[in-house]
């Protein structure tokens, strides 16, 4: 099992987009993707950096809080 982590899309330059997450910017792989990705859309990237599918910004944001809440539980 691997966990997705949510990124935000700054660019898109045909197949490949430069995402955003946690401050820290790279580029994943749309070669997976069945619809048209946007900039300002929100990507479930994989293992390999490889995004897997368009999410709900809504749960994107909520997504990284979590993630965001449980790497800071894992520093104390």
């Amino acid at each position: 099992m691997c966990i997705g982590i949510p990124s935000r899309v700054i660019a898109v330059n045909g197949a490949m987009a430069r995402v955003e997450s946690f401050g820290e910017e790279r580029d994943v792989s749309l070669i997976l993707m069945a619809e048209q990705v946007s900039v300002g859309d929100y990507l479930l990237i994989q293992v390999g950096n490889f995004a897997a599918e368009i999410i709900d910004p809504q749960r994107a944001e909520e997504a990284l809080e979590y993630l965001q809440q449980a790497a800071l539980e894992e520093q104390f």
